[in-house]
């Protein structure tokens, strides 16, 4: 799995765990291990850019995904999964710092990163959540892929709820 971390935002994250947390959902979802996948970690000016430029919204958000090659997991007949380029994730640790700080479950910016990173890999791989079962089974999902990430990794403690919208 060839994934790519980017930090353009000027604000010291956790790399290795956003590059971690992204193979672990990839392997969960049985993407191809010759997949490449791009994670843009920006600033809020940078992403407000692309939220108006892409979603024709104001001010910038927490995780954005731009897919490629529309990559889906493989269903249960499929021996071998597709490879390709899925695309890029864009995140923004300002928002997820506050996203952290705000939630039920108060947690760092780092753990809101973590949990935004999975967020936008289930966008790449074709998951929404505008419809409320979508959203069930998305942030479901998403749950169960950063427990089973926060459990591999020894990491104790409620682990983030959904906290994107």
């Amino acid at each position: 799995m060839s994934i790519d971390v980017n930090n353009e935002s000027g604000t010291e994250v956790d790399e290795q765990a956003i590059l971690d947390v992204a193979r672990y959902a990839l392997t969960r979802m049985r993407i191809h291990p010759l997949s490449e996948l791009s994670v843009i970690v920006v600033d809020t000016q940078a992403m407000e850019q692309l939220h108006v430029q892409w979603m024709d919204l104001p001010g910038p958000t927490d995780v954005m995904s731009f897919p490629m090659d529309e990559l889906r997991p493989p269903s249960k007949d499929e021996e071998e999964p597709p490879q390709g380029l899925l695309g890029d994730i864009v995140l923004c640790p300002e928002v997820a710092k506050k996203q952290g700080e705000e939630a039920p479950t108060r947690h760092s910016m780092d753990e809101e990163l973590q949990l935004l990173t999975v967020h936008g890999v289930l966008h790449l791989l074709g998951y929404d959540h505008e419809e409320p079962d979508e959203k069930a089974e998305m942030f479901g999902l998403q749950q169960a892929i950063v427990d089973g990430w926060r459990a591999e990794h020894g990491l104790t403690g409620p682990s983030p709820a959904p906290t994107v919208s």
